[in-house]
């Protein structure tokens, strides 16, 4: 069987397949002549990240393609059902990203709570005494509330992370639950603390210094947060969006900022990617990164990886 894997996969994943007797092609094909190439090549398997869609017209005029498969967790940019309903195998790595975007979860929130975004661009043509002055109110992590919106895998990983510094932690989710979070100590001892999940998030947002959010749109396309959501919030919160492009309402989001009722906000997913709201890039109050949140090494080699044993799984050796 021939793979495309339109935007990589990492070498793990690769000879993993290789030496199950797949052909696993990696050279980027523009959206515009997937079809073509996938038709042309009769590619039986396409891979993809977040770069490549694969929509209603590329399910229908590539009557070869078995199986569709995402490396990371969200298939935003995959028509999974029509897919499915048309006997296509649709997979993704819900698993393996999970530490890796925690962790960039983490360096925002020490970023936004010391004004490290805004510092790093003015440092070398600022006023030393007036950035010291401008950036010296910052605050700390460690005894804040953070509040996940979204406990699943990625959700419990922070949880872990952000106990371990000293925060306190209770998380939102669309159902209520209770769950053992593992902290690890050095490299040996764990520390397993009870988290207990609710689902009311008119309650649940008045309670937080820090949010992160790791859920998608809602069913109708619009934002999770939005004006009404940011007005419940306390004074002066800070926020993380590594989830989705949207859950936050971008508008609602910088009018919020301008007022002072978010003191930060940090950004790895954005609306109309890859050409966002310039307004969000350029204002003081947000950090920015390009939708890197599972772009580590480990976790490419995890992705890959488990993306291989999926497909080995269904298909078998070749």
């Amino acid at each position: 069987m021939k793979i495309l894997a339109n935007d990589g996969i990492s070498a793990v994943g690769k000879k993993q397949l290789e030496e199950a007797g797949y052909t696993v092609v990696t050279e980027k094909v523009n959206q515009e002549d997937l079809i073509e190439a996938i038709n042309k090549e009769n590619y039986e398997i396409l891979l993809v990240r977040s770069a490549t869609t694969a929509r209603k017209e590329v399910i229908d005029a590539c009557p070869n393609l078995k199986l569709i498969g995402r490396g990371g967790v969200g298939m935003d940019n995959i028509d999974v059902a029509y897919a499915r309903d048309n006997g296509r195998i649709v997979i993704n790595t819900p698993a393996s990203s999970s530490q890796s975007v925690a962790e960039l979860v983490m360096g925002h929130l020490f970023a936004i709570s010391r004004f490290l975004n805004d510092s790093y661009k003015n440092i070398e043509t600022g006023d030393f005494s007036k950035l010291k002055k401008n950036y010296g109110k910052g605050v700390e992590l460690r005894g804040k509330t953070l509040g996940i919106i979204g406990f699943g895998r990625i959700g419990q990983s922070l949880a872990s992370y952000a106990l371990g510094i000293g925060m306190n932690v209770i998380a939102d989710d669309q159902f209520a639950y209770s769950v053992d979070i593992p902290v690890t100590i050095g490299n040996a001892q764990n520390v397993v603390v009870p988290i207990q999940t609710s689902t009311d998030l008119k309650s649940f947002l008045p309670k937080c210094d820090y949010i992160s959010i790791h859920v998608p749109k809602q069913a109708d396309g619009s934002a999770v947060i939005g004006k009404n959501e940011f007005a419940l919030m306390k004074d002066g919160v800070r926020l993380v969006n590594a989830a989705r492009g949207g859950v936050f309402d971008e508008l609602a989001l910088l009018d919020a900022l301008n007022s002072g009722k978010v003191a930060g906000c940090a950004l790895d997913v954005f609306e109309n990617e890859p050409t966002p709201n310039k307004d969000l890039l350029a204002h003081p109050k947000i950090a920015c990164t390009p939708h890197i949140g599972a772009a580590t090494i480990e976790a490419q080699d995890r992705i890959g990886a488990e993306l291989a044993e999926l497909i080995i799984k269904e298909f078998g050796q070749k």
